[in-house]
């Protein structure tokens, strides 16, 4: 019969322990403060497309204003298998942080067996000299005794750590963290993704641009050739106008396949964001389009807020939140253990009295274990941890200043791209008159083919370069889009898998 003086005892104990388990050892996370600059260097006054301080575009790619490249990244978040993957991730965090919190509950276990024994009591009481001291009755029952028996037993046994230290709540805590890094991981690759799918378009966009540029060259010395085969064979103009007029062709038809190249792998990378086959998206991008014309004004934002807006700072912060919580977890290990034990169950040599309750039996009791000597690991992996948490705040640190950098890098870029733009704007205008002036010349007998033939040749050059200009002047806006973190922002909300637990492993569709 259990008293109420043990009783009592045992509500002290429990609550002396709910009331330790109210702390935790180890340092309590801080939030790191982004040392940033005040604005950004490079901003130009006067541009084009001018970058301004005000608040990013989360939809950024809709500046560009064509409703095929809003379905290119509509449908490549919803195909990619890379970030199908780092969704996949957020899901193994999720469950390591379930398993984490399973730590504060008790555990309960259910058992039964059967099992043949020989207790050996004969030999126990020969050696104590029991039979020399019991007469041939009493030696007879003994004897009873040392047959083996069948034992039936079922049980349940209940095991209770408490988190005196803290140390459950560090793991969740460290688990919690964890499961953010991946959440930003997940971000980060969808920005990644709107960027790479971005830069693909144009680049398509690019190349298609190009070759429509050769295409009305190739147009103009076509006609080029024909005109000197005309005038040869009326003796107005010598054969090596007309070779020179077929080698110029030549030369512009050779330059169609780079860009046809171009075109196909641009259209192939497209179809493999989108977790398609290469070539299947060929129907679908074929045809020409302009490359489209940038913004006005494009948001930049400060610096300030860089660190809330880009995902790889944010994984950063959260790998940062889960090392200093795991040094509560290695300092709780200095300390001692209490668990709270129980065992509950019926035995007996008889399975049809297993429902007699003489036949059960019980344990219970609280279980302390000492940390006293452990060679030295306990401290080194404080130890250990310290370092990580000190490693892990340098990163974040570094992570800040490479993405300052980005960020500047891309803005001055983009401003030098546009500047080369203009130049070659002002160049190919400038080609161009002396390419009709020059074709004027040579009908009227003024000047020679090849000037006509080298006009042709600079004005193809420079336009070529112009369309490249603006197709890198497009990048470079994306690049900076890219750096300045956005993109990630409409789509928070993550759904996450469910896995029957006891079905078949199958692929996420």
């Amino acid at each position: 019969m259990i008293t109420s003086s043990r009783v009592t005892s045992s509500l002290t104990l429990l609550a002396l322990s709910l009331l330790l388990a109210g702390c935790a050892v180890g340092p309590d996370y801080q939030p790191p403060q982004a040392q940033t600059p005040g604005s950004y260097r490079d901003l130009p006054s006067q541009q084009a497309s001018k970058p301004q301080e005000a608040a990013t575009n989360p939809l950024w790619w809709k500046s560009f204003h064509d409703p095929q490249l809003d379905s290119l990244i509509e449908r490549a978040i919803a195909g990619n298998l890379s970030l199908q993957q780092s969704v996949l991730r957020i899901a193994g965090a999720r469950e390591q942080l379930a398993q984490a919190r399973g730590g504060l509950f008790p555990s309960l276990n259910g058992s039964a067996k059967v099992t043949r024994q020989q207790l050996g009591l004969k030999g126990l009481l020969k050696s104590n000299g029991v039979y020399d001291q019991v007469d041939d009755d009493v030696a007879d029952q003994l004897n009873g005794l040392n047959h083996s028996v069948t034992l039936y037993q079922g049980s349940f046994d209940a095991s209770w750590e408490l988190d005196l230290w803290g140390k459950v709540r560090r793991q969740m805590e460290a688990a919690d963290a964890q499961q953010q890094a991946a959440i930003e991981q997940r971000n980060d690759a969808l920005v990644s993704l709107e960027a790479e799918v971005a830069r693909a378009w144009l680049q398509l966009r690019g190349a298609q641009a190009v070759l429509a540029t050769l295409q009305q060259q190739i147009a103009i010395a076509q006609q080029s050739w024909e005109l000197t085969q005309s005038q040869q064979r009326n003796g107005l103009a010598p054969l090596t106008d007309v070779e020179n007029a077929r080698a110029q062709l030549a030369s512009l038809n050779a330059q169609l396949p780079q860009y046809q190249a171009q075109a196909r792998q641009a259209m192939n990378g497209l179809a493999v964001l989108l977790g398609k086959t290469p070539g299947a998206l060929d129907n679908e991008l074929m045809n020409s389009k302009a490359l489209p014309t940038l913004p006005a004004l494009v948001p930049v934002g400060i610096p300030s807020t860089l660190a809330r807006r880009r995902p790889d700072i944010r994984q950063a912060e959260a790998n940062l939140h889960a090392q200093t919580a795991n040094i509560g977890v290695s300092v709780a290990n200095l300390f001692p253990s209490l668990s709270l034990t129980g065992q509950l169950g019926v035995r007996n040599t008889d399975a049809s009295y297993l429902d007699d309750w003489s036949s059960h039996f019980f344990s219970v009791g609280p279980s302390l274990s000492i940390p006293i000597f452990q060679g030295g690991r306990l401290v080194s992996s404080v130890r250990l941890a310290r370092a990580q948490q000190a490693s892990a705040a340098l990163d974040y640190r570094q992570t800040v200043l490479t993405a300052l950098q980005d960020v500047e890098n891309a803005l001055v870029s983009y401003r030098a791209d546009q500047q080369q733009v203009t130049a070659l704007d002002e160049t190919t205008g400038a080609l161009q008159r002396a390419f009709d002036l020059a074709s004027d010349s040579y009908r009227q007998g003024i000047s020679t083919f090849l000037e006509v033939l080298d006009a042709q040749r600079q004005l193809a050059q420079a336009e070529a370069q112009s369309t490249q200009a603006r197709m890198q002047s497009a990048l470079d806006l994306v690049a900076l889009y890219k750096a300045l973190g956005g993109g990630w922002e409409p789509w928070q909300k993550i759904d996450l898998p469910d896995y029957d637990v006891f079905g078949p492993a199958t692929a996420v569709k």
